[in-house]
């Protein structure tokens, strides 16, 4: 996969029966653009493997950017089902903090003619999707890219998939501060499935 730092933005659209992603070019306050191409396998079958009922095991950065080396592991349980005949998915995240509940929740939305999938996640904290994550799978493993803000600073933030083994698939996320220079990795999700 190719990647080019382009600005861009996101504007979902109903024409008719259909509702169309569209990706602009914006203005941001960062110099280098984000354009990102997809692999030539890319395929709205890249997370059929995602399909079904999850147990997670986490291992989260206790403080981001910040030098930390500290981590903190719990469980999770995660479901994923199809949407949009096939050209998107959804998930849901169910754990619990300091003894609360918490969920999230992940929309992917696979784009036809770009060939590009758009990842968002909210939880119950900030009940707020997020930036969109672009990319795509080139074969077992799937890079997602987004520009966002994190503690007031620019960052580029990207979602790792590795699916070589279907059956325990692993999630991460890194920032970068640099333009992609170097990352650092914050969270890792273990998954294995169940039933």
């Amino acid at each position: 996969m190719a990647i080019v730092l382009v600005p861009i933005s996101i504007k979902l659209e109903l024409v008719g029966k259909h509702l169309l992603l569209k990706l602009m070019k914006t203005e941001l306050p960062i110099t280098n653009e984000m354009n990102i191409l997809p692999s030539a396998d890319s395929s709205e079958k890249d997370f059929n493997f995602f399909v079904g009922s999850w147990k997670v095991r986490n291992k989260k950065l206790n403080k981001r950017l910040a030098n930390c080396d500290a981590w903190t592991e719990f469980e999770a349980k995660s479901e994923c089902r199809k949407l949009l005949q096939g050209f998107a998915n959804t998930d849901s995240f169910y754990t619990t903090f300091d003894g609360k509940p918490f969920e999230g929740m992940t929309l992917r939305l696979f784009n036809p003619i770009t060939k590009l999938w758009s990842i968002y996640w909210a939880d119950s904290n900030v009940v707020v999707l997020d930036v969109g994550q672009i990319g795509s799978f080139d074969g077992e493993i799937g890079e997602f890219y987004a520009r966002d803000v994190f503690e007031e600073k620019p960052i580029i933030v990207k979602f790792k998939w590795d699916k070589t083994n279907v059956d325990a698939p692993v999630w991460s996320q890194a920032f970068s501060m640099d333009e992609g220079k170097t990352w650092e990795w914050n969270w890792y999700m273990y998954f294995q499935k169940q039933g």
